[in-house]
């Protein structure tokens, strides 16, 4: 198992009256690719400065390999920060701008070439050493800045939002690229990030913040397909999210139906918010669906049809490669390991369409209606 480089400890930040951080715990594995992930004002990039050195904690403790860093420049750590912004020197050439580092610590020339080659070689710039920074692309400016970030050998590299003033195609490539340099050069990458997206394509472990707390730790397939509250399965990604009843284990009712499913260690008649991924919804005939529902909406989205189907009230979204029309009636269908059962949280009620209020005391457990056999219905 890798050793844990980089520890935060009960880390607590305020501006004036607003508490950015709350007694937030944290450590980062040598050689890991982390991202923060979190909406505007979470806490992810005031987390990142705090590693780097440019923010104090008001409270607790930041190690490096077990030291305390807490009150050490940012000079004197082994780390090296990307910003937003790049901060590239619009006078100094591609090679000066990556040997700026270099020459500050008085390297010998001889060795600034090598290493400044290497780098070039490494982001593909290689020719462009006496190119204007003003001359280049979006990419080559990034890709400059992150090789002057790592031309003295960090041990960890910050890059705080980075890839967000480019345009699409070009950020989707940086993703890969990012991604490949990290694994060449070997070392941490902390990265901080509003782009689900992005979070998912290059991370090996995703921190999600809000409001200054971590919401769920975890490598970007659990955090999609097991989301720990109502505000992760919301923000990574679509999601129905919808108020139920835990039957019993591997058995929900939500929607007024009762439905099996994988999950289990819930409370009997235990309120529980249940997700279920637009692209894990099956449009079935009318006979055959477990709900019924009419489309009240469809769009193009390239890959794929967003169909949105009312339910009782509740617009369910789909994501679907087949097409039905705007006005059908239509049956829907979900296996038992597409429906993914959380606990209740702060964020219940505050994210997708919760109208469909359920009073478990109202629910007669011992009438086994028409809507139980749904299951078997479809299986026919």
């Amino acid at each position: 198992m890798a050793e844990r480089l980089i520890q935060l400890q009960n880390i607590h930040k305020q501006y004036g009256e607003k508490t950015v951080l709350e007694n937030l715990n944290l450590y980062v594995k040598d050689k890991e690719f982390v991202t923060l992930l979190g909406p505007s004002g979470c806490g992810k990039t005031t987390t990142l400065r705090i590693i780097g050195g440019f923010e104090s904690p008001d409270s607790g403790t930041v190690l490096f390999e077990g030291n305390d860093i807490t009150d050490v420049p940012p000079h004197q750590r082994q780390v090296n920060t990307v910003f937003q912004r790049y901060a590239l020197f619009p006078h100094l050439n591609v090679y000066d701008n990556i040997a700026f580092g270099l020459r500050i610590a008085k390297l010998p020339e001889d060795e600034i070439r090598e290493r400044v080659t290497e780098m070039l070689q490494m982001i593909n710039l290689s020719g462009y050493e006496k190119s204007p920074i003003t001359k280049l692309s979006g990419g080559e400016q990034q890709r400059v800045a992150i090789a002057r970030a790592l031309v003295n050998h960090p041990r960890v590299l910050l890059l705080d939002e980075p890839l967000s003033a480019l345009d699409l195609k070009l950020r989707k490539e940086m993703q890969r690229e990012l991604k490949a340099i990290q694994q060449r050069v070997g070392i941490t990458f902390v990265f901080v990030t509003h782009d689900q997206e992005e979070a998912l394509t290059m991370s090996d472990t995703v921190v999600v913040l809000n409001k200054g707390r971590i919401q769920q730790i975890g490598t970007p397939t659990d955090i999609y397909n097991e989301p720990k509250n109502a505000f992760v399965a919301d923000f990574i990604g679509e999601s129905n999210i919808l108020d139920g009843i835990m039957l019993e284990d591997k058995r929900v009712r939500f929607s007024g139906h009762t439905f099996d499913c994988v999950d289990g260690g819930f409370g009997r008649k235990e309120p529980v918010d249940v997700v279920v991924r637009p692209e894990d919804v099956d449009i079935v005939p009318l006979e055959k669906g477990m709900l019924k529902g009419k489309i009240t909406s469809v769009t193009f989205m390239g890959v794929h049809y967003e169909i949105i189907v009312d339910i009782n009230g509740f617009k369910w979204m789909i994501q679907t490669t087949d097409f039905a029309p705007e006005g059908a009636d239509i049956g829907l269908y979900i296996e038992p390991d597409a429906i993914h059962i959380m606990k209740k949280s702060e964020y219940s009620g505050l994210y997708g369409d919760y109208s469909l209020d359920i009073d478990p005391d109202a629910i007669d457990f011992d009438d086994e209606d028409e809507d139980e056999p749904a299951e078997s219905e479809q299986a026919e």
